[in-house]
């Protein structure tokens, strides 16, 4: 495999967005809280809404002694709403299990609810310096393509985790910023539709490039649409609920102009399910 270290962490040195989780003494409260947010959310709608989390609830005790509601209140439009009750649990247990400091270990943070291997290894890796790969959607593009020569990469795969592997620096800290490195370089130049090979830094020896960029397809699962969707639908409920000046609104009156009915009903069920929303009597409320 050729040297994709060096160039890729003189390239980050340069062209690093300054982002509040990069920044010294951001701690790994804030970076979990921040991986968490990442999942499938563009960066520019994080970082106001992770500052007021963090000036909120600083530490994870202070998040695990508020209620779920407020949690999910605070999500507001981040999507995926789960991820702020998974969220307050993870808290909880911190608060609990750690003596409310976000463990340092891979296989404890794993133990933590909503945190999977990325995310465990991120929190090691960025808030605790320790050397493990980190692969998020930008870096397996940069490995599938500059490694492997494919234009897209395929579905999360143990081969992602062994080739970051194989790429790290052995000195600890360099491994870090290679990590951080791959994935800027897949946000920012090394993009899903269009590359810009020519800022590219391994763009000399990639082997996509040398093959002359083939399309060798594209076998992800697509996300479907938006418009239209249950997940719209939850997400019209869900802002009734964080809007309500009282604690809970009567069931018929949530989306009640929704245009299908049988949507908004198993919106508003599916929610329940996922401890999102409490019906009572009648009545919809956030979780307690």
């Amino acid at each position: 495999m050729p040297d994709l270290a060096a160039p890729l962490a003189a390239w980050y040195r340069d062209n690093a967005r300054d982002l509040p989780w990069r920044r010294e003494g951001f701690g790994a409260w804030g970076t979990l809280v921040s991986e968490f947010m990442l999942q499938q959310t563009p960066v520019a709608r994080v970082i106001p809404l992770l500052e007021a989390w963090l000036t909120r609830w600083p530490t994870p005790a202070d998040l695990a002694d508020a209620a779920p509601a407020d949690a999910v209140r605070q999500w507001a439009n981040l999507g995926y709403p789960r991820r702020a009750l998974w969220l307050h649990r993870a808290a909880v247990e911190i608060r609990d299990r750690h003596d409310g400091d976000v463990p340092r270990d891979v296989d404890a943070l794993l133990a933590l609810t909503g945190i999977g291997d990325y995310t465990a290894r991120a929190v090691a890796v960025f808030a605790y310096g320790d050397r493990h790969p980190v692969v998020d959607t930008n870096t397996r593009r940069v490995l599938a393509r500059a490694v492997r020569g494919r234009s897209q990469p395929g579905p999360a795969a143990k081969r992602d985790l062994d080739d970051m592997t194989a790429i790290l620096p052995e000195d600890v800290d360099e491994s870090t910023v290679v990590n951080a490195a791959a994935m800027e370089l897949g946000a920012l130049v090394c993009t899903a539709r269009s590359p810009r090979c020519e800022a590219c830094p391994l763009a000399d020896r990639c082997a996509w490039r040398a093959a002359g960029y083939p399309d060798t397809g594209d076998t992800r699962t697509k996300q479907a649409r938006y418009e239209g969707s249950d997940r719209q639908a939850r997400g019209a409920v869900l802002k009734v609920l964080r809007a309500a000046t009282t604690h809970d609104v009567a069931a018929d009156e949530v989306i009640a102009d929704w245009p299908d009915r049988a949507q908004r009903d198993r919106a508003i069920d599916s929610l329940v399910v996922d401890g999102l929303v409490e019906a009572v009597d009648g009545r919809l409320r956030l979780p307690r």
